[in-house]
Order: structure tokens, then C-alpha cells, then sequence
């Protein structure tokens, strides 16, 4: 017998949190064709002795829809063993778009996502107008790694309501049979359900709402009965955090799905300090679920919140007219204006009189919840080492400490902003969400926020962090590569691959468990029109494998660019 590809001797991690065992893989036309002790021979044989093999792993939550455009890699996330990214999530996109109306789009993905304008004008063609078009230009594409899609709803909202959908007006009759029309369209074309969100710093580079912020339930129900109509689909939806909690706005959410009998998944994330909201929403998803339903809460494994830095989009003074006067500097030249003991002495003295488009960049000032971030890019510090505290323990002020610390590295350092999901100045509450089987990960956002995080890293930090290094409350290897795997896979309705048997699909990454290493992340210039983002490697992926093809060996990129538009759920 032979075969396109063995992985031999490996330690097979089967992706639904089985025991580990010691065994060979085989792969013909993209397909785990055999597993177990494999007789025969392969055109290429990989050596996976004293290795985990586990099956490639599933990013329900990207913003790739203009990357998978403009580039053939999908980096960092395929850097981290992830071979399916969906995007399209928090209701944001490309796509269904009039020529138009091209510029309300790129002005809602460059605030919401951090995503230059310029970037968006230099790399995409803008060669489509409905969602099935869009499809259709990602499918014409080769790219490292699979990419799947949901139908976005402030796109959608601006295609059937123009003007009154940027402004956020009630959605008429007419419009809500739209709507429910062109989301059963998407599905039928291969849409993977639908995207909301109502998040309030979800806003337009000019500071509006986005379209979708004050959508009504009733227009949340119509759309889903159109995702319904098309064959269903998941729907993703990011609620805000009012002071009162997650009611009402997430029940209606849970309400539009029950009524279309569809799966939801949304973002949850732990306050770090305050009377915590995640306890609500618990248990809300568990009526929901002893109702019939099937909901998800989507949680990311660390801190959420900013990279800080004079390189980046947030740094403590980028809000202060004194700063400002110098911003557009070179960095070198920058840090030096700002080693000049009276420039320093007039930026500390100022305060931040411009009010941004996006409140998040105040949080830059979050002295308490601050970190320096080092070469070991520690996302779990001893709140001992946050700014505050620092600044405490030199007897200076904060604002003076941030000063000091931003100059270090000749002015490429970067600071961790852990705003969220740092409860109590730990992840124990992470750790907690994380064992519930009705939690699934998520949150990597890889393709956007280019100058704010670069959080498509987490595989990484799960597998080195949680199932390795933590002093307590690690999770074992087969659990970990499980919520990588097959869960998020199954949330998703891909039913096809995130699980290592015959007849599955040959998406497979050979692991140097113990070599496992996360770098810090680094400032690159390579998207369209130059921008900026953030870029992140590891070491210890010894193989990523998509159908069948090796992608990248030891962190080097291959040639191979078997990556496909993933059609509908499967």
C-alpha cells in the first residue's frame, strides 16, 4: 500500500481527548487514509518519534476577509498550528457591498478592526458586490490554510438600507425581507451562518456606531430564519457590557436563534475587577441549553486587551497634544525628542485633550493592569511587575514609569494591556470557563487590530501555558488539543476534520511538545501599501499540515498553498 504521506511513530493526539498513543498516520488525496501501525510506504515519511501528532487546529474567530484576499498566507494563526480560520465574525466585512459604498466599509473595519484604510484601497480589487461574488473571489484564491465564512450584518444592513443602515434607523418590513432573503442566499452559497455584534467600541474610524449596534430583535429573527431557510448555520454575536449586565441584548440574541432552531456562540470575557458579569451569563447559556438550545460562550485562554507601544496604535501619550507634536517623527528620531530632559518634562506635564474615535485608547493608562512584556512573553505577570506597582516601588508617578518604560529598547518596547479576562490579577476564572463543555475557544481576531494585539497566538499559549507550564490548574495535553480541535470544529458545523480517524481530513500538525516556545511579538511592514502590523512566532511546529500538504516545517513556511474556501457547513 502506499501513500502520499506517514507521519511515523508519533504520539497520536486523536482530538476528542482520548489517551495518547504511539502510532503512524497516513494521508492519500488529503484524506487520513489509515491510522495505527501502517504497513506499506509513503512518497514522503516524516519521522514523528518522541512527537504529538494532533489533528490542525479551528479559529472560530478571525478577521481574515481582507488578508485571504491580498495575501497567500494567513500568518500569524498558520504560524500556530491553526489550519480552518472563520471570519466574518462580529458582523464586519467586505461583502455584500455596492461600489458605493466600498468607503463606509473600510471606514468600519479600520475602527473596529485597527485596519489602515490605506491597506484595505492598496489590496483589495473590490472585484464583487454580493456575498456568493466574495465567495467566489476567495475561491479563486490559494492560500497556506482553509478559511470558511459568516455572512457579517452591518455589510449586510448597508447593502439593503443604504444611509438609514449606516445611521442605524429601524429596519422596515421591506428591509427585514431583505434581509432574510439575501442571509438564505449566503448560506446556499456557502456561508457559515451569521455575525453581529452590539459591542459599544465597535466603532467606525470617524467615532459612529456601527450599523449593527441598535439593530432590533426582530431584525436579529428575520436573518436568522433566513440562515435557517438556506440550511443553517451558526450565529456569532458580541454583546456589549452594560453596567447592568448581559440582559437584555444576549437574550435576544438567544431569542432569534431558538425561534430558527440555530447554534450561537458569542463572546464572554471576565472583568478584572468589579462585581463579575460572567456568573449572569452562565447562567443564561445553561437555561438556554436545558431549553433546547445550543449555545456556546466563546473565551480566550489570556488577558484581553492592548499592545502598547510608540510603534503602535495605543501608547499612554497618544491622546496628548505634546505628544502629538512629535508623533509623526521616525522612531529614532521620536525617542530621541523624548531623551530631551524638557520634551519630557513638557509630555508629563500634559494631559490628553483629544478625544479619540475608539474610548479603548484610553485604557493605554491603565497603570493597575499594565505590564512590561518581555522576551518570554509572559500573558500571566505578577500584577508586583504592573506599571502601578512599579512606579510605587521607584517612588515616581505612573505616568512617569510608562515614560520610561515605552523609551526601553530604544523605543521598540511593548507593554501588555491585560484589560480583561485578568480577574483578580490571575486566569483562574479563565481556567474555570475553560473546563465547561459549554465554553469553546475563540478570540483570535488574527487579520486585524494589526497595531493594537496579536492575540492568533493563543494555540501556543494553550499547549505551552496551560498544558505545560502553569503551576496549577494546567490542563492535560488531550484536553487542550481537544478544545483546539474537534470542539471548535464542531461549533462551527465542520464535521469533516478536528479529529485524527480514517476518512477525516489530512489537516495535521507534529508537535515538539517540550520545545514549545512563544516569541514576542515583532513589528512587521509587509501589508499592502506597507502598513504595519504585529507578527508573532513560535518554535516547536515541527509539521503543519493542510490536506495533505506540509505548509510549514519548523516554523519555515513551505511553497505549498493547499488552502481552500470551506463551502457550508459539513
Amino acid at each position: 500500500m502506499s501513500y502520499d504521506l506517514i507521519l511515523r511513530n508519533g504520539t497520536i493526539v486523536d482530538g476528542l481527548g482520548g489517551d495518547p498513543y504511539v502510532g503512524d498516520v497516513a494521508v492519500r488525496d488529503g484524506v487520513i487514509a489509515a491510522v495505527g501501525a501502517v504497513g506499506g510506504s509513503g512518497v514522503r515519511e516524516i519521522d514523528a518519534t518522541g512527537l504529538l501528532v494532533t489533528p490542525g487546529f479551528v479559529d472560530l474567530h478571525t478577521h481574515y476577509d481582507g488578508q485571504a484576499i491580498w495575501s497567500d498566507r494567513l500568518n500569524p494563526s498558520s504560524a500556530h498550528g491553526v489550519t480552518t480560520a472563520v471570519m466574518g465574525n462580529c458582523g464586519v466585512g467586505f461583502a455584500p457591498c455596492r461600489t458605493e459604498d466600498h468607503d463606509v466599509l473600510v471606514d468600519v473595519m479600520a475602527g473596529v478592526e485597527d485596519i489602515p484604510g490605506v491597506v484595505m484601497t492598496d489590496g483589495l480589487p473590490w472585484t464583487w458586490e454580493t456575498f456568493p461574488q466574495y465567495l467566489d473571489a476567495l475561491d479563486a484564491g490559494r492560500r497556506d490554510i482553509d478559511v470558511g465564512v459568516y455572512l457579517p450584518h452591518s455589510p449586510l444592513r448597508v447593502y439593503v438600507m443604504g444611509r438609514r443602515g449606516v445611521e442605524r434607523e429601524p429596519a422596515t418590513a421591506e428591509d427585514l425581507a431583505r434581509m432574510r432573503a439575501l442571509a438564505t442566499e449566503a448560506v446556499r452559497a456557502g456561508a457559515l451562518g451569521f455575525a453581529s455584534s452590539r459591542l459599544a467600541t465597535h466603532r467606525t474610524e470617524g467615532g459612529e456606531q456601527i450599523p449593527s449596534f441598535a439593530a432590533a430583535e426582530r431584525e436579529l429573527t428575520e436573518i436568522a430564519r433566513g440562515v435557517a431557510a438556506g440550511g443553517g448555520g451558526l450565529i456569532q454575536f458580541v454583546p456589549d457590557l452594560p453596567a447592568g449586565g448581559f440582559q437584555p441584548v444576549l437574550q435576544q440574541v438567544f431569542n432569534a436563534a431558538a425561534d430558527a432552531s440555530l447554534p450561537v456562540t458569542f463572546t464572554l470575557i471576565a472583568l478584572n475587577s468589579g462585581e463579575p458579569l460572567w456568573p449572569e451569563a452562565v447562567e443564561m447559556i445553561e437555561q438556554a441549553n436545558s431549553a433546547g438550545g445550543q449555545v456556546t460562550a466563546q473565551v480566550f485562554p489570556r488577558p484581553i486587551g492592548l499592545m502598547i507601544g510608540l510603534e503602535l496604535t495605543a501608547n499612554p501619550f497618544v491622546l496628548y497634544p505634546s505628544y502629538q507634536q512629535i508623533a509623526d517623527l521616525p522612531l529614532d528620531q521620536r525617542v530621541a525628542e523624548m531623551r530631551k530632559p524638557e520634551v519630557r518634562q513638557r509630555i508629563l506635564s500634559d494631559s490628553a485633550t483629544t478625544v479619540p474615535a475608539n474610548p479603548i485608547l484610553y485604557m493605554a493608562q491603565a497603570w493597575d493592569w499594565i505590564f512590561p512584556l518581555g522576551e518570554d512573553a509572559n500573558y500571566e505577570p505578577d500584577p508586583a511587575n504592573s506599571i502601578a506597582a512599579r512606579a510605587a516601588a521607584r517612588g515616581v508617578s505612573p505616568v512617569e514609569e510608562a515614560y520610561d518604560r515605552v523609551l526601553d529598547d530604544d523605543g521598540h518596547a511593548i507593554l501588555l494591556g491585560a484589560l480583561a479576562n485578568f480577574e483578580g490579577g490571575s486566569l483562574d476564572t479563565v481556567g474555570e470557563l475553560l473546563r465547561r463543555d459549554d465554553v469553546v475557544l475563540g478570540l483570535g481576531d488574527g487579520g486585524a487590530h494589526y497595531g493594537m494585539i496579536c492575540d492568533s497566538s493563543f494555540p501556543t499559549y494553550l499547549l505551552t501555558h496551560w498544558a505545560r507550564d502553569r503551576a496549577s490548574g494546567r490542563i492535560g495535553v488531550p484536553q487542550a488539543i481537544r478544545e483546539l480541535t474537534s470542539v471548535p470544529a464542531g461549533v462551527a458545523g465542520l464535521g469533516d476534520r478536528g479529529r485524527i480517524a480514517v476518512g477525516y481530513k489530512a489537516d495535521l500538525n507534529v508537535i515538539d511538545h517540550a520545545g514549545l516556545r512563544l516569541h514576542k511579538p515583532v513589528i512587521t511592514y509587509d501589508l499592502p501599501g506597507g502598513g504595519r502590523r504585529l507578527d508573532q512566532t513560535a518554535d516547536g511546529y515541527v509539521a503543519t499540515i493542510v490536506a495533505g500538504e506540509v505548509i510549514a516545517e519548523n516554523g519555515v513556511p513551505t511553497a505549498a498553498r493547499p488552502g481552500r474556501l470551506v463551502r457550508g457547513r459539513r
